[in-house]
């Protein structure tokens, strides 16, 4: 695996043309093989759900590679439109990236929770990170993590950040 730098920065309104294409293309092919694609709809939906106050653009070299949104709900929290451009999966950002929200999560006793396409190879990624079967259809698997305690989660780390920014220079979320 080769390692890349990669920074993360709050999402904005104007995000939401890059972000919507950027998910149209990961989710093509797992929407394919659902027989669920839409050309139209795949965008559309994140149109309507996309909210940058809880949102993070992924970049590398300044350009835009991904993004990932928190969401807080009643019960837990709701990890949505995580999306890594094709090229840059398996390069570890994705890890990096969940690793960072989730120590922000297990450091704020919060439940996290998210759904994925049924076959989708990032069901995996979550497996790996603590995630379990919660429910599942036929085209979504709706998957739930447990906070895990820790003993020590470093200050200068910044988790206490309402607005946290990420890289693979900080090694967490930081300020």
């Amino acid at each position: 695996m080769v390692e890349v730098d990669w920074e993360m920065r709050p999402a904005s309104v104007a995000d939401i043309e890059a972000v919507a294409e950027l998910r149209a293309v990961v989710l093509r092919a797992d929407l394919e093989r659902l027989g669920r694609y839409d050309e139209q709809r795949v965008r559309q939906r994140l149109r309507e759900g996309f909210d940058p106050s809880y949102t993070w653009v992924i970049e590398v070299s300044g350009a835009l590679a991904g993004c990932v949104a928190l969401r807080p709900a009643k019960d837990a929290h709701w990890l949505e439109h995580f999306y890594l451009a094709p090229h840059l999966q398996g390069s570890g950002i994705g890890s990096g990236v969940l690793r960072g929200l989730l120590e922000r999560c297990d450091r704020d006793d919060v439940l996290v929770r998210l759904n994925v396409l049924q076959g989708s190879p990032a069901r995996r990624l979550y497996e790996r990170n603590g995630f379990t079967l919660d429910t599942e259809d036929p085209v979504d698997v709706f998957m739930v993590r447990k906070p895990v305690r820790s003993e020590w989660l470093p200050d200068e780390l910044g988790f206490g950040s309402s607005t946290p920014t990420l890289s693979s220079r900080a090694g967490g979320i930081g300020a």
